[in-house]
């Protein structure tokens, strides 16, 4: 899935490329080229661009008319029947067109005004040379075609039906002219006629195509903003996901990374090749493409951090690139957790239920027991131990109930300066002890931590208990540091004791391991269970001064991070 997401994303930026060269967006300077036609808002650019070819195609016709003209080629000479009216109009013709195209190049008139005004003079001019070359039956008059089409495409709508009203009408104009005045020896109003219906089915034809494409173009536009939508949204998907993802080359060479990989694998800025980031992973990543089954490694950092990470091809176009994903551990230790929970609760509350039962009658009649005047010293000692290791037994049973009554987490947004104040402050309260036992150590940053705030209270509750229980109080005050460590949130619980010894530390999250004669061992299994269940990170050190330090890292709620 997420190799297809960022599939998706380069597509997506291949297809902008390409719509921005072939269509350009409508900005504010849409045309409106005719009163009569419809709002057709007409890329500024390309409009321009077709005004320049039009005027390229004048340019051209207007020196090829002179050329001919003194040249005398051709089947007949050009201006047969005025011959200085041709070449006025020539060079007329040419003229107007030199001045707009500079007109065009700098943009001095608006382009409705610059088009209109090209397709009129088209019309009047070319009627005076067909006049001039003899009338409709010289052949000129289908240069006028190409002006109505040009029409049609530059201006559209039905301004260019007007455009073909008017050729008609010059042609017409110019056989009754001829007719009244006897220019010429035969008179063609049915040519005329014919011409003139020609130019309207051509204005008609144009005004479908202009149509055609108008709706082309913001299909066009609709279709580049779609894309547009989706390159963000992928964008922001791959960024804000919380495995991370880095696309590399053939020669390892890093081309992209989101958020969530730098920040798992502990780094600022982007590395130019995958081996500065990691040796095991440079190698795992050759021995993949060597082998296609050997696609996963499992890294560990000194943070007592693990990463798993995934290889697989990533085809974009001609080249190859390869995607590697890393995945933090602690995201399959919740899902696990959650499972081993589910089935954790249903067997430890029918079974705390099966025993508290016979535990309360135990309870009961020892202390029945302890109440007859008639027993002997030594048989009120028995009752005393019936009764501590009754109540000892039901602590135990309270500790197993809390991982089945346990529900998943329900996290939210906490600032935990206030919030540890706050707790601290209950704390004290609810233990009776001296609010000197405990000092609060918090940078100025504001840190906020994405957790259940019922689970982290249980967490904290575990490890001021066991420092005021197992750490020195005549040595200092037990501290309760808050800092930002890696991009994480962290709070460290430090006490004045001896620490823990080195034998003792491979079991130290274990059920059921206490070094005391009292305790359960479920208060710090408990932790590290809840601690999973929120995606954070129970661990425990040892300070420069050989103190017991338990630090508890929690997700940053600055970062928003989407689960898959």
């Amino acid at each position: 899935m997420l190799c297809f997401i960022d599939r998706v994303g380069i597509l997506s930026k291949s297809l902008q490329n390409a719509m921005l060269k072939n269509t350009t967006s409508a900005n504010a300077n849409n045309i409106y080229p005719c009163p009569f036609s419809r709002d057709y808002s007409i890329p500024s650019e390309q409009a321009w661009r077709l005004l320049k070819v039009f005027l390229s195609y004048r340019l051209v016709l207007g020196c090829l008319f002179i050329y001919l003209f003194y040249q005398h080629r051709g089947p007949l000479p050009l201006g047969p029947y005025g011959q200085q009216l041709f070449l006025d109009g020539c060079w007329t013709y040419l003229l107007l067109t030199v001045l707009s195209m500079i007109c065009v190049a700098w943009r001095i008139t608006g382009y409705a005004i610059q088009a209109q005004w090209l397709i009129f003079t088209d019309i009047i001019m070319l009627t005076l040379l067909m006049h001039a070359c003899g009338g409709v039956n010289s052949g000129m008059g289908v240069l006028l075609a190409v002006s109505i089409a040009s029409g049609g495409l530059l201006i559209g709508g039905i301004c260019s039906i007007v455009f073909a009203a008017i050729a008609s009408l010059a042609v017409i104009s110019e056989q009754v002219f001829a007719d009244y005045t006897d220019s010429f020896a035969a008179i063609s109003y049915t040519y005329a006629g014919m011409l003139g219906a020609a130019f309207f089915t051509i204005a008609l034809l144009a005004h479908v195509l202009t149509q055609r494409s108008t709706q082309t173009l913001q299909l066009a536009k609709q279709q580049r903003q779609t894309i547009l939508n989706l390159e963000e949204l992928n964008r922001y998907i791959i960024q804000h996901l919380q495995s991370g993802i880095l696309i590399i080359d053939k020669t390892q060479a890093l081309q992209m990374a989101n958020e969530a990989a730098l920040r798992l694998l502990n780094l600022t800025i982007l590395p130019t090749h995958l081996g500065v980031i990691s040796s095991p992973l440079s190698e795992a990543f050759s021995t993949w493409l060597q082998d296609a089954e050997q696609d996963a490694v499992l890294l560990k950092f000194t943070d007592q951090s693990e990463i798993r990470s995934r290889f697989m091809v990533l085809p974009a176009g001609r080249d190859v690139f390869y995607l590697c994903i890393l995945e933090d551990m602690s995201l399959y230790n919740q899902r696990l957790q959650q499972s081993k929970l589910a089935s954790l609760g249903r067997l430890t509350a029918s079974i705390a239920h099966e025993i508290r039962n016979p535990l309360g009658a135990i309870s009961h009649a020892g202390q029945l027991l302890s109440e007859n005047p008639q027993l002997s010293p030594q048989d009120q000692r028995l009752t005393e131990i019936i009764q501590t290791h009754s109540v000892r037994v039901n602590h135990f049973i309270d500790d197993i109930l809390q991982l089945s009554r346990r529900t998943a987490s329900r996290r939210e947004t906490i600032v935990l300066q206030p919030w540890l104040e706050d707790y601290l402050a209950m704390f004290i309260i609810e233990k009776a002890i001296d609010a000197n036992l405990f000092s609060l150590s918090m940078v100025p940053a504001r840190l906020s931590a994405f957790v259940d705030p019922g689970h982290l209270k249980q967490i904290m509750d575990n490890l001021c208990q066991n420092a005021l229980k197992y750490g020195n109080a005549d040595a200092g005050p037990i501290i309760l540091r808050v800092f930002l460590f890696q991009q994480a949130p962290c709070i460290e619980v430090i006490d004045n004791g001896e620490g823990i010894k080195k034998e003792q530390l491979a079991h130290l999250f274990e059920p059921f391991f206490t070094t005391s004669s009292c305790g359960t061992g479920l208060g710090l299994y408990i932790s590290k269970e809840l601690a999973e269940l929120n995606q954070a990170n129970l661990s425990y050190h040892l300070t420069a001064e050989n103190h017991s330090c338990f630090r508890l890292c929690l997700l940053n709620a600055e970062q928003s991070l989407i689960e898959i």
